[in-house]
């Protein structure tokens, strides 16, 4: 199968290593494409809720796709979010084309784009952490319970209905939140003169200008891969949002998707089918991180 050409390629919030992650169709997606720039904008392995014991192959083919890329030639940028903030710690990290960072600001054909996950603009993850992984433990759940839904309703030909998408638009506090963290994210682009600030964390999939006084910047949140399926993409020119559209099975999670937990050690060298000796992973990241 002939693979599409993109210059760049943004995904957040695919949240590895929970129940309601689409890996499968995930990992369709991304065989259908070659691009330049891969930007990962955050919460791709989600390691708050990495205890779970919960970690299936098809995550692990998310992984060694993404791998797969980087080495035939794309550049990877993972950025940090709120969900694998542990990674934080390592930020600036590099090897061979894949990166480590908080923050990304490219210059595309002329334009600055600012590139970065969003979760600073949340006050429950500022202030009250142990809150903001209860609620999204909660989400995790509610997901399945939406699967289970979703079957029935399949069984009886009724269409699929989104319960956290009914929940985000009844609550006023909710929706008031999305308007102002892309009003927040516009605000501080236009600040700084960026042309193009592009977000995550809010799992909602966006590409609009906002403008206030002081001028205008192109807002683009490239949504999720729990509910939306959406990514974005530039070629050309231009920006246009990818919404997967293979038909989903939604059925909850079989006893042979369940694997023991995995530790980071382990995760690398499934992923990369590479024995590497913690000594020598500890003293990279120090030779990357001890003169910043």
């Amino acid at each position: 199968m002939e693979k599409r050409q993109v210059e760049i390629v943004v995904l957040s919030d695919i949240h590895l290593g929970t129940y309601g992650c689409h890996a499968k169709e995930l990992v369709s997606y991304l065989k259908t494409i070659e691009p330049k720039i891969l930007i990962l904008n955050g919460d791709v392995i989600d390691i708050w809720q990495f205890r779970k014991r919960y970690f299936p192959k098809s995550h692990i083919k998310v992984l060694k796709q993404i791998m797969s890329l980087a080495s035939k030639g794309t550049k990877v940028y993972y950025l940090t979010g709120n969900h694998d903030e542990a990674l934080r710690r390592f930020s600036d990290f590099s090897i061979g084309n894949l990166h480590l960072l908080d923050k990304l600001v490219l210059k595309i054909d002329g334009k600055k784009a600012w590139f970065f996950h969003g979760d600073i603009f949340d006050a429950s993850i500022n202030h009250a952490k142990w809150v903001a992984k209860l609620g999204g433990i909660g989400y995790d759940w509610l997901i399945l319970l939406n699967r289970l839904l979703n079957w029935g309703l399949e069984k009886m030909g009724k269409e699929k209905y989104s319960l956290s998408k009914k929940v985000k638009s009844s609550v006023k506090k909710a929706v008031k939140f999305i308007g102002d963290f892309e009003e927040a994210a516009a605000e501080l682009a236009i600040d700084n003169k960026y042309d193009f600030v592009i977000c995550g964390h809010i799992h909602e999939p966006q590409m609009r200008e906002i403008k206030n006084r002081k001028g205008s910047v192109m807002y683009l949140n490239s949504g999720d891969w729990i509910e939306n399926l959406t990514a974005l993409e530039y070629n050309k020119g231009e920006w246009s949002m990818y919404t997967h559209k293979e038909e989903r099975q939604d059925k909850s999670p079989k006893p042979e998707d369940y694997e023991e937990q995995l530790d980071i050690q382990t995760l690398i060298n499934k992923v990369t089918n590479i024995e590497v000796e913690p000594a020598l992973i500890y003293e990279g990241i120090i030779r990357n991180t001890g003169n910043r």
